[in-house]
């Protein structure tokens, strides 16, 4: 049974950002008590925004560990004191993934190894490698923490390899998981990794997964809820009538129509 049951943004307000997007004017009474929902849209429609202000107020830890002072977080704690939330059973741990933060997360561990790297200068060509590895982790938390859950370093992975890598270690109990944009890090045989490791999860975890996504592939996830969201309002919509399915269908089925004019 899912934990989050409704959501609701009770204000009339419609400007300025973010009260003036699709997802905050229509976010009215949504119904998400089902384990799993999606929220897909344009870009600029507002589903990261509306993520944002849900992981903000259940305060899910994510990818950078540093809570939700960065300024990126701003428009979500402008929300709050309108986000209504009511639950079927009391809510577990969970954690919100971004695209943004995995990259940046990757980007970090590299910029403090490689500053920690010059530190040291040239203490390689006289101390064993494991010496210098177990200098850098004394040194840096982000590198210890990912060779103490990896055995290795993220790089010597696949961008969407490390991504799932991660995933498993984080959504391996019950919980709440926000994922926005998932697909951004794979491929499309990597989806359908995440749609079977999704299958996996739910049939031993009481766990509820919210996700915001361009793919029509994560889209197809058996019996999920989908909202569709436009400028118009925010509709459950069944996954052969929205937009992002007709227009990918269209386009497979046949490409020249769309390209001969280029």
């Amino acid at each position: 049974m899912p934990y989050l049951k409704t959501l609701n943004i009770n204000t009339d307000r419609t400007h300025p950002f973010p009260y003036d997007i699709p997802a905050i004017k229509h976010a009215k009474h949504l119904d998400f008590s089902n384990i799993i929902t999606f929220l897909v849209g344009e870009n600029g429609s507002g589903k990261s925004t509306l993520l944002e202000a849900i992981a903000c107020r259940l305060q899910l830890p994510h990818m950078d560990g540093v809570g939700y002072s960065k300024k990126s977080f701003d428009a979500a704690k402008t929300l709050l004191p309108y986000l209504e939330l009511t639950w079927q059973i009391e809510r577990s741990v969970g954690f919100f993934f971004r695209a943004e933060d995995f990259g940046d997360f990757l980007n970090s561990i590299h910029r403090a190894d490689t500053s920690i790297a010059s530190q040291l200068g040239d203490l390689g060509e006289n101390v064993p490698k494991h010496i210098v590895d177990q200098m850098k982790d004394s040194a840096n938390h982000q590198l210890h923490h990912v060779r103490k859950n990896f055995g290795q370093e993220l790089d010597t992975f696949s961008h969407g390899e490390a991504y799932l890598q991660i995933m498993n270690q984080k959504i391996n109990s019950r919980g709440i998981y926000l994922l926005d944009e998932p697909e951004a890090a794979l491929s499309p045989a990597r989806q359908l990794t995440l749609i079977s490791f999704l299958n996996q999860h739910l049939k031993t975890h009481n766990s509820q997964f919210i996700i915001a996504t361009h793919s029509p592939m994560l889209l197809a996830y058996p019996d999920a809820t989908i909202y569709e969201i436009t400028p118009n309002g925010m509709e459950k919509t069944a996954l052969e009538d929205t937009e992002h399915y007709t227009v990918t269908k269209s386009f497979l089925n046949n490409p020249e129509a769309f390209l001969r004019h280029l």
